[in-house]
């Protein structure tokens, strides 16, 4: 599974996998039958960093939305002079990319992840800066004819535009409003409707228009997600931290507890996530 909702370990809004429109394989090992501590003890011992969500393997799916971004990143960066990718996490999704443009640069705000950044992407050329997501962007104007992002926290659009050169393109998968908000109201309860209506595609395009950028393309969708054990929320909710804001296992007990019990009377918990790929060109 694949996740990250709007604030911060890396800002990723959630995820899963990458990939095209495909789910995890079948649930085995990982159900209502083994015992809650088990479940818990596991996810608590894994660990957090970067974007890699394999760990999910067998214990949580979610739908992928059916425009593929990693290839379509791909097809773009392998056109570019000079790029930029925003919120890199652990370099995971760039390092996808079969092919990168001779001057290649990357931003991640946590610590760990510029490290893990760093190493995954550096025999490749990529500079990594460790840059922090409500800050400036650390780049001379109309640097890049190319900047992509893949969940971040927020899209700084005059930042972003600023950095473009005149014709370049700003192509990203953004994590749209109320996304895997079933898990956060079960733990937080119902959340406000400013709250729910955030990181709207339209409202964001409106801000990118405002910044002096032309919509190319503007596409959003809603996914199923299962959580076939409470485990596989504790590890959700440690790795993607502003779901559900200070979680720890030891102040959602209960609920988690609860939830262990639903899971195995029930089936798989479902929630829906929501992306939305936005193209934005600077004249």
């Amino acid at each position: 599974m694949n996740a990250k909702d709007a604030t911060h370990h890396t800002n990723h809004g959630e995820h899963t996998n990458q990939g095209e429109h495909t789910e995890h394989g079948e649930h085995t090992k990982h159900d209502g039958r083994r015992s809650y501590e088990a479940l818990v003890a596991e996810a608590v011992a894994a660990p957090t960093e970067g974007w890699d969500f394999s760990w999910f393997e067998g214990r949580a799916t979610e739908e992928r939305p059916s425009w593929g971004y990693a290839r379509l990143m791909g097809e773009r960066l392998a056109g570019a002079e000079a790029a930029l990718d925003l919120h890199t996490g652990g370099g995971e999704v760039l390092d996808l990319a079969p092919r990168l443009p001779r001057l290649m640069a990357a931003t991640e705000g946590w610590p760990p992840n510029v490290a893990k950044a760093s190493r995954r992407l550096a025999p490749r050329g990529v500079v990594v800066v460790a840059s922090p997501d409500d800050a400036p962007l650390p780049f001379a104007d109309a640097t890049f004819d190319l900047v992509t992002a893949r969940h971040p926290v927020r899209a700084d659009f005059p930042e972003i535009a600023r950095v473009l050169r005149p014709g370049g393109t700003y192509f990203a998968q953004h994590v749209g409003p109320s996304s895997v908000f079933e898990v956060v109201e079960y733990f937080l309860g119902p959340q406000p409707e400013e709250v729910r209506r955030g990181r709207d595609p339209q409202q964001e395009a409106a801000q990118a228009r405002a910044a002096g950028l032309e919509i190319v393309d503007l596409r959003a969708e809603r996914l199923r997600i299962e959580f076939h054990d409470v485990g596989a929320v504790v590890h959700f909710l440690r790795k993607v931290v502003w779901m559900v804001p200070g979680f720890t296992v030891e102040a959602y007990e209960p609920r988690l507890r609860a939830l262990h019990e639903r899971i195995g009377a029930q089936g798989p918990f479902v929630a829906h996530s929501s992306r939305h790929l936005i193209e934005a060109r600077k004249p």
